[in-house]
């Protein structure tokens, strides 16, 4: 299935699916998403790339070994739950904050880096299975 069409269309439906998944992610704390669809939506994008052009242009694409994404993600959620020891909450209660960035407040929480790191645990483990299993057909 590596018609000219869908290499051609592959790229741009994949930057339009990475960028959906990280709108899932962001509102996943408030309303339905998050970062296990989020991360499910990421992995499809670099699916049908790897279907239209090949293991080494995923490999590119991601610019991190996938696993090493799959360990930042496992960090980054394990320590948003840890931050809860600090201020003597039950372990991964949300912790709230605000930030002023260029005259904006922002509003930052655990809940939301935990979130990230489950996208990030997603993308990485299970985009490392589906390149190593195309490249174990590939030989």
């Amino acid at each position: 299935m590596r018609t000219l069409i869908f290499r051609t269309a592959a790229p741009y439906l994949s930057s339009l699916m990475l960028l959906f998944s990280v709108f899932v992610l962001l509102r996943g704390h408030n309303e339905p998403g998050g970062g296990f669809i989020g991360g499910l939506i990421a992995v499809s994008a670099f699916a049908i790339l790897g279907i239209a052009h090949g293991v080494p242009a995923v490999r590119r694409a991601m610019y991190f070994h996938p696993m090493a994404v799959s360990g930042f993600g496992l960090l980054l959620s394990a320590l948003s739950g840890l931050l809860s020891f600090v201020y003597e909450v039950p372990f991964l209660t949300g912790i709230w904050t605000s930030v002023h960035l260029l005259g904006m407040e922002v509003d930052f929480s655990t809940v939301m880096f935990f979130d990230i790191g489950v996208y990030l645990v997603v993308v990485g483990s299970i985009t490392s299975i589906a390149l190593a299993l195309e490249e174990r057909e590939d030989n």
